[in-house]
């Protein structure tokens, strides 16, 4: 076993403790702030303009005065902080000052482990050499650049502020600034595309080598620019079929590339898989911090406002001493302040078990069958399999042995006590959604 391995050992034990006990070892920040909005994007966000960025944007400056005052207020547990995610928004649109200031309140509140993955999401254009050393000098040990294309066309039809050779210069700085681990964000089935021009951005990534990529298929949500001009499934957004041999050939690319591709959307050299993300995918506790962010804490989730104003009025609520730099709303009364979450609930039995599923079935390795057994029930086990035997036989679920070999049933067509379930790639991964809807419906609450 060599040290990478050893290592990563290490840091399951370690948070399969804080999952048992429900205390996060992982934080996430929203940075709410972009140039512009994309247009597929429903996350909470903030435009700025292509001028404003760190100190010289008030709003910027007041809204890291209140997320800092939100970490200050939030109870430390007592279990040091492993991986940290900044996402957004556009991130590096944070002066190194004020990326620091955050760092060194988790560090002062919670605890920053020497050894952990400290992640920030970028995008081209938006950050200098000088400004990645710094944030390099803070902590940051890990940067996700947001590239969706390599096809100006495909850039400028779905809102991004960057061009294709603002991707190649901001990986000339990532470089020059010595993040060796970086990974690549990609976007298929955008509006117009082809899959010729699927297969060049693909390969344009590889011959860029980072550690990972990730490679996303377009969701049309409900109120963005995408949601109004567009119906999923109907031109211009490629068909169906097409769609699906994106996802084929992302993954034919990848792994010839020596990438694995270790959850649905995923790919990373071995060694550089996103600790952070694998916290989610493997249901384990996590603070979320910043405007619309959500936690997972001592079985209970809990939904920051995603608007500013009442994100802000909340964070004064939980603050035991109020701030002079957080914004004031006039006439704020602690009874206006609560009915803002979005949530604050107890997470059923019912709902971690298809959170378990519905997440864990992501992966590449997927879940496994004694630790369900375990905290589930073997009648509930037996319920998942029951659901699951025809797209066994369809060769959309794979039973693996404990020797990563497919297993082989059991004379009577139980499932074995021990291995892993899984979805098989590419097949039972692309058509996840098919499966996981009908394990839903038989799964739930009133069944």
């Amino acid at each position: 076993m060599n040290a990478t391995t050893d290592y990563l050992t290490f840091e399951f034990k370690k948070s399969q403790l804080a999952a048992n006990s429900g205390i996060p070892s992982s934080a996430y920040l929203h940075v709410p702030f972009c140039r512009r909005r994309c247009y597929y994007c429903d996350f909470p966000v903030f435009v700025v303009g292509d001028r404003k960025n760190g100190e010289n944007s008030g709003t910027i400056v007041q809204y890291v005065a209140a997320l800092c005052q939100e970490i200050q207020a939030t109870p430390n547990l007592g279990t040091s902080l492993t991986t940290v995610f900044f996402g957004g928004g556009t991130p590096s649109l944070l002066s190194v000052s004020q990326l620091s200031q955050i760092l060194e309140t988790l560090d002062g509140k919670f605890g920053i482990a020497a050894e952990a993955e400290i992640s920030i999401e970028i995008d081209p254009g938006t950050f200098t050499l000088e400004q990645l050393r710094g944030y390099a000098a803070a902590g940051v040990n890990r940067v996700s650049l947001g590239v969706q294309a390599f096809q100006d066309e495909l850039l400028q039809a779905c809102g991004r502020s960057h061009s294709v050779a603002e991707i190649f210069e901001a990986v000339e700085i990532v470089r020059s600034a010595g993040i060796v681990n970086f990974s690549l964000d990609l976007i298929s089935g955008l509006p117009h595309q082809t899959l010729e021009q699927w297969e060049a951005s693909l390969k344009s990534a590889v011959e860029i080598g980072p550690t990972h990529l990730s490679s996303y298929d377009l969701i049309v949500e409900e109120g963005t620019a995408f949601g109004r001009y567009f119906q999923a499934g109907a031109a211009p957004l490629p068909a169906d079929e097409t769609a699906a041999q994106m996802y084929r050939l992302a993954r034919s690319i990848l792994t010839a590339a020596g990438y694995e591709h270790y959850e649905i959307s995923n790919y990373a050299l071995p060694g550089y898989q996103c600790r952070h993300n694998r916290v989610y995918w493997e249901n384990r506790p996590y603070y979320g911090l910043g405007m619309g962010a959500a936690s997972y804490v001592q079985g209970r989730r809990l939904t920051r406002p995603r608007k500013t104003q009442e994100y802000y009025q909340w964070v004064r609520s939980i603050s035991a001493t109020a701030s002079e730099t957080t914004p004031k709303i006039e006439g704020e009364t602690q009874h206006d302040i609560y009915p803002t979450i979005e949530q604050n609930l107890p997470v059923s039995e019912n709902d971690i078990l298809l959170e378990t599923l519905m997440l864990g079935l992501r992966l590449a390795e997927g879940v496994s069958l004694s630790a369900l057994t375990q905290k589930f029930t073997q009648q509930t086990v037996d319920r998942i399999w029951h659901c699951l035997q025809p797209y066994w036989r369809q060769g959309w679920v794979e039973i693996v042995a404990a020797d990563r070999a497919i297993a082989i049933l059991h004379s009577d067509g139980k499932l074995p006590l021990s291995g892993n379930l899984r979805l098989s790639d590419p097949e039972g991964l692309l058509f996840s959604n098919t499966i996981l809807a009908d394990l839903f419906s038989n799964l739930g609450e009133d069944n």
